[in-house]
């Protein structure tokens, strides 16, 4: 993989306008996992670049209404079959933790990487969708410097609001991989 201007070149890059620009002594340390589907357990991945492009149309869904106001973005989702999008340059600050805190530091987004599976808490992510995100943490890991340790689900610096990317992820697996 090789990175541009906080971008990574194999991904379909869709600028998100829900990004803000992070500190200027933030150092980037943390890759936060995160699972989505719109609505649960339905994979139309237009849905989801819909919501983080600001375009989502609910039609009758409840569901999609709830959230079609929402302001949200992650940094890259990882497809069902291992495509990479990216929605926000990596120096930037992504939208995607809410209020959340690491070790004692609030507010992830300031500090993190946002990476959303296509997915959600009641299935197994795909064989695919664990090769690209390995090769986009290793990647990313060597090229900010970033300790291959420090990654979290949503879960985790969101408990009892979060409960992504879900007891179906396979955290040794990624691990042995990366």
């Amino acid at each position: 993989m090789k990175t541009l201007d906080g971008i990574v070149v194999e991904a379909e890059f869709c600028p998100s306008p829900n990004f803000d620009n992070r500190s200027k002594n933030a150092d980037i340390d943390l890759f936060v996992i995160h699972a989505i589907s719109l609505p649960e357990g339905n994979y139309n991945t237009q849905l989801i670049k819909d919501l983080f492009l600001n375009n989502l149309s609910p039609g009758n869904n409840k569901f999609l209404q709830s959230i079609k106001n929402l302001r949200v973005s992650s940094h890259f989702l990882v497809t069902r079959s291992g495509s990479l999008i990216q929605f926000v340059p990596i120096h930037k600050r992504a939208w995607h933790a809410g209020k959340s805190n690491y070790q004692g530091r609030e507010n992830c987004n300031d500090f993190s990487i946002g990476i959303e599976l296509e997915g959600c808490d009641t299935e197994e992510f795909t064989s695919a969708q664990y090769k690209s995100l390995s090769h986009l943490i290793s990647h990313i890991s060597a090229d900010l410097k970033i300790n291959k340790k420090n990654i979290v689900g949503h879960n985790e610096i969101a408990p009892g609001r979060k409960t992504d990317p879900g007891p179906y992820f396979d955290w040794d697996l990624l691990k042995s991989m990366i």
